[in-house]
């Protein structure tokens, strides 16, 4: 058990690595009010992220591209930019409760048969993203701005170096990367300081621990878990036969298909038997084993729902022993969670 796992972690704060920004190590995931998780209603969303800042929630993330990407699943999208625009409503008047972190570099592609998406790390497109993220957020400054994938195309140097003038600017506070190799972040780290880097992480994903979580230790990097409660898959409420709407990426998520449904859901038994032993949700429990890694990890389970708001708030309550994390872990070992990896954010 870490020293910061062992805090009272109701009131605890987080440094962000290389910089002055502070919060605490629990943050809200928006991009489900926007695409792959069926239909969202505005005013929800809206209600949502301010009962998740009135709780203390303040780290917000989102991207440009969160509203683009429902055709996948056959659903009308919002459009692009449209998850921005409600982070942008609810922080209005409230700037200072808030820590906002989005992203830029997916695109649509039009080119092609039916909906695709292409990558763009170019410089000066770096900057016009910037701007557009600035008026639909309707702030001064992102607190942390980051590269949501490495554009093959264009030395993630350059991509950095862009990245860094915004915080020259005074445009942006701190920058990150999303899903990059251990060789990305060192190559951009060596280019300007790296605050965050964001990737799927929970108990039955747990790829980046061979060498992305031994990377942002060593460089004081904050890591940022997306989909920490595996897509609901550890909240103990997906069961097996469980249908997804339309609009619900889970539909074509090979870990949720029904030859991989009894394997995985072994497991989550185990989670739900622990957490009804100490009195608390599955869910609280797939987060309290996440802060209870030993490095600064900052989780950003996401919903659409007050309700849930503050039940993972209150994860941060919760503190597991060391033999408890161990138990957890074995009963998630890699080589029993069926099926690829899925990416959504």
């Amino acid at each position: 058990m870490t020293a910061r796992a062992e805090e009272t972690l109701g009131t605890a704060r987080i440094m962000l690595g290389h910089s002055d920004i502070s919060f605490r190590p629990m943050g809200l995931g928006c991009m489900g009010m926007s695409q792959f998780y069926g239909v969202a209603d505005d005013s929800q969303s809206v209600e949502t992220i301010c009962a998740a800042l009135d709780l203390g929630v303040s780290f917000l993330d989102t991207s440009d591209f969160y509203g683009a990407g429902n055709a996948l699943t056959g659903a009308e999208s919002p459009g692009f930019g449209h998850n921005e625009d409600l982070i942008g409503r609810a922080v209005a008047g409230r700037r200072e409760d808030a820590v906002v972190a989005t992203k830029f570099g997916v695109q649509l592609d039009p080119g092609g048969d039916g909906p695709g998406f292409m990558l763009n790390g170019q410089p000066d497109y770096v900057r016009e993203a910037c701007e557009a993220s600035l008026r639909r957020l309707k702030v001064e400054t992102i607190d942390l701005y980051y590269a949501h994938r490495v554009d093959p195309n264009v030395p993630v140097e350059e991509t950095v170096g862009a990245m860094a003038r915004l915080v020259e600017q005074g445009k942006v506070r701190a920058i990150g990367l999303s899903e990059a190799t251990s060789d990305e972040l060192q190559r951009a780290h060596a280019t300007h300081p790296i605050s965050a880097l964001q990737s799927e992480y929970s108990l039955w994903e747990r790829n980046v621990e061979a060498n992305i979580l031994p990377a942002c230790r060593a460089l004081g990097i904050t890591f940022v878990p997306y989909c920490p409660l595996g897509r609901s898959m550890l909240t103990g409420e997906v069961k097996t036969g469980t249908a997804f709407g339309q609009g619900d990426f889970r539909a074509m998520d090979p870990r949720f298909a029904a030859d991989a449904m009894a394997s995985n859901l072994a497991p989550v038994e185990v989670l739900v038997a622990l957490a009804a032993a100490k009195g608390a949700t599955p869910g609280q429990l797939a987060l309290a084993w996440l802060l209870g890694q030993p490095q600064a990890i900052v989780p950003i389970p996401g919903t659409k729902r007050v309700k849930y708001v503050k039940e993972n708030s209150a994860a941060t309550n919760i503190a597991l022993s060391a033999d408890e994390i161990a138990y957890l872990s074995a009963a998630f070992a890699p080589e029993k969670i069926a099926g690829r990896r899925a990416t959504t954010a």
